[in-house]
């Protein structure tokens, strides 16, 4: 099982390629709003340098957000497309439980953070468990403040994980000592966490279907805001 990882929910593009035995070979590329030729030349080097043939590839994990709406769309479309063309399965998993899955050795609560832009942060609560982490919330968007009185309310020690974390890490504090934030290893979605959290998803054949294949919008779009405002329905 050779299985390729895109996550383009953030302003770091990854990807990644590897197999239940080993990673093969990983990239992160960081650029304000990824594009197709972006990410499809950083795909075509990833198998370059490792020798790979895009015919041996098996399986594609895709990145799904919440995210910059621009970028999570390019990954998604770029991953089914390949896949669509290869004749390969797919399977997307949410860019926040790939944050989360990365901090899984922690013992404490984790808290997965994007910067969601405008002055806010996409979130959820996660804990882990033998194997990799259990999402104990929905995903949230909301200013720091929001995310600051949550961290406050909860009793035990919490690790901020993402870079939402890092760009709101002196507001997010105030939450008190309880609260850490985790360092930059961390900040972004990592293809090479995505290809390991799917491997045994695809080795029982746990496959989504192409056109379930979609991102999580959990907030308007920009321009849909922009919209609503021009109509005075935001």
């Amino acid at each position: 099982m050779l299985v390729l990882g895109i996550d383009t929910s953030t302003r770091t593009t990854s990807i990644a390629l590897g197999s239940e035995q080993r990673m093969l070979a990983s990239m992160s590329l960081e650029r304000a709003v990824p594009n197709h030729e972006m990410v499809t030349g950083g795909l075509l080097r990833l198998l370059e340098w490792a020798e790979v043939p895009v015919g041996a590839i098996t399986g594609i994990a895709i990145g799904l957000g919440p995210g910059l709406f621009t970028g999570m769309r390019v990954g998604i479309a770029t991953g089914k497309t390949l896949a669509q063309s290869l004749g390969i399965p797919v399977i997307g998993v949410a860019s926040l439980d790939v944050v989360a899955f990365s901090a899984r050795f922690s013992r404490r609560l984790i808290c997965a953070t994007i910067d969601a832009r405008r002055g806010e942060i996409f979130y959820a609560f996660y804990r882990p468990v033998p194997g990799g982490v259990a999402r104990e919330t929905e995903f949230l968007v909301g200013p720091p403040a929001r995310l600051t009185a949550e961290l406050a309310a909860r009793p035990e020690e919490i690790l901020l994980v993402g870079d939402g974390g890092l760009v709101y890490r002196r507001e997010l504090q105030e939450a008190g000592s309880r609260v850490e934030v985790a360092s930059a290893t961390h900040a972004f979605p990592s293809a090479a966490a995505l290809v390991e959290l799917t491997v045994p998803r695809f080795l029982r054949e746990d496959f989504d279907r192409l056109y379930d294949v979609q991102p999580y919008y959990v907030r308007k779009a920009d321009a849909e805001i922009a919209w609503d405002r021009r109509r005075g329905t935001a």
